[in-house]
């Protein structure tokens, strides 16, 4: 399956998602996205950065994204769940959703009609299948 599928069949087809990206895990490289919805490269190496510091709460860019929140597409989302391989945001009724696998980073926005824990387990699972395939 192409990287392109996994953002339109995976994430965005399963309901829960209205708009995703998998970018790199270091960062530096779009691989699939949603039309309309840019992870700008600044963003994408901050997000790099957070997700790389598994959650450690003494990290620098952990206690940025707590401090300031995170930005994707230009908005800015409250962190309010920063562990591990994942990074939740909020912002209003919508939110953010920041999974890292082995080689690439799942970045995925919910909207204000999705449920929350919804898109959260849907962005988790593709996440668990990409690592068990090596990705």
């Amino acid at each position: 399956m192409s990287w392109q599928s996994y953002v339109d069949t995976s994430l965005v087809g399963t309901g829960h998602i209205d708009k995703a990206a998998i970018i790199s895990a270091a960062g530096d490289s779009t691989w699939a996205v949603t039309p309309g919805f840019e992870v700008k490269p600044d963003e994408m190496k901050f997000i790099a950065a957070v997700v790389a510091e598994n959650g450690n709460a003494e990290g620098p860019n952990v206690k940025k994204v707590f401090a300031d929140g995170i930005h994707v597409g230009g908005q800015r989302y409250v962190a309010f769940n920063v562990e591990g391989r994942h990074v939740y945001g909020r912002q209003g009724k919508t939110g953010i959703v920041i999974v890292k696998t082995t080689q690439a980073i799942l970045v995925a926005h919910y909207g204000e009609n999705h449920v929350t824990g919804n898109s959260t387990q849907t962005v988790e699972a593709l996440a668990d299948y990409l690592i068990k395939a090596g990705y």
